[in-house]
């Protein structure tokens, strides 16, 4: 489906601010609606190839928007910095490693069928790059094991949380939530099975199914219904992923300069020469991690071993778009 006559107005006569916000929630209209299980990876696939759309303007005649991406998107980092310290009360952040806007519905749609209350959904941005490590230091965490067993300490922007991290079976983790009324919970998946099912041959249709499971079965909402048990709870990522095996290849030479730059990832130091190709087929961004250079828009190449079918790190709206889901129990 092309994009609105409308939103392609919008975007290029809109402030940064104003077009990354029509950019988010076009790719959350396209990925919002409830799925079922039946046919759930044919569907994600649809709509991840729908929001191609958007890459497709940002990788032609938009890139200026990744250039103005710092300063006009609205972080996740920082999303979740205020709304910590906006709480009043008892409070609670899941981080689901890796969660997109495809996985989203299942606990839209999932906490409303259970009888918890849904106050707000949004799409918020990841740090770039679209990584674990600078997500964490972004909230004032060294890395992601930092908040293993309440090793977090306290020189960090969510004060006074009990933190853990770790890739348990979610009634493990439901026993590991106290009675404390600040927690951080950041578990390892989906990004865990995200890179389990990169190789050749694997890659959106497989983790679809891992999804269904995983989100719809009772455990992960007993875990829910703990963390959210006298605390408002936000459910919240550190980046989504790229299902770069529905990608199309680049060029011959396009492709041989991004493998030699890239080899099998989607952001490099940025050293060396610029690409000479206009629209331009990767780019060098300046963010509070550093300087880069990054894969830009939908495109893969032939690396040792098979490009991967599911990776993170590039530009496109789909690598660096979170969900951002704020939940209750009903009282």
């Amino acid at each position: 489906m092309p994009l609105s006559l409308d939103l392609v107005r919008r975007l290029a006569t809109a402030s940064p601010a104003e077009a990354w916000a029509a950019i988010f929630a076009e790719a959350w209209r396209t990925c919002s609606p409830l799925l079922s299980p039946r046919n759930s990876a044919a569907e994600v696939t649809r709509r991840d190839n729908e929001t191609g759309i958007l890459d497709l303007f940002l990788a032609t005649v938009g890139w200026d928007l990744w250039a103005a991406y710092e300063a006009g998107a609205v972080h996740t980092s920082q999303a979740l910095i205020e709304w910590w310290a906006t709480q009043s009360s008892g409070r609670a952040v899941l981080i689901l490693d890796g969660l997109s806007l495809r996985e989203a519905p299942w606990i839209v749609h999932g906490a409303a069928a259970r009888g918890l209350e849904v106050h707000g959904v949004r799409v918020t941005g990841a740090e770039l790059p679209a990584e674990t490590t600078p997500f964490a230091k972004a909230l004032g965490f060294a890395q992601r094991s930092a908040l293993d067993n309440n090793g977090a300490g306290s020189a960090h922007q969510l004060a006074g949380a009990r933190t853990e991290s770790g890739d348990l079976p979610w009634p493990e983790c439901a026993k590991l939530v106290g009675a404390e009324p600040r927690w951080v919970f950041w578990h390892h998946w989906p990004d865990s099975r995200v890179h389990d099912l990169s190789s050749p041959g694997q890659g959106i249709g497989p983790l679809a199914a891992d999804v269904v499971a995983r989100l719809n079965d009772d455990a992960f909402w007993a875990f829910i219904q703990r963390l959210a048990t006298g605390r408002r709870l936000l459910i919240t990522s550190d980046h989504g992923y790229a299902a770069s095996g529905l990608f199309s290849d680049a060029p011959d030479e396009q492709g041989k300069h991004l493998r030699d730059v890239f080899q099998s990832g989607r952001s490099a130091p940025a050293n060396g020469d610029a690409s000479p190709w206009m629209p331009p087929v990767e780019l060098t961004l300046a963010s509070p991690h550093g300087r880069r250079r990054y894969a830009l828009g939908r495109r893969k190449w032939k690396s040792h071993g098979g490009y991967p079918t599911l990776t993170h790190g590039g530009l496109s709206v789909l690598e660096v778009a979170s969900p951002f889901i704020e939940i209750s129990r009903k009282e």
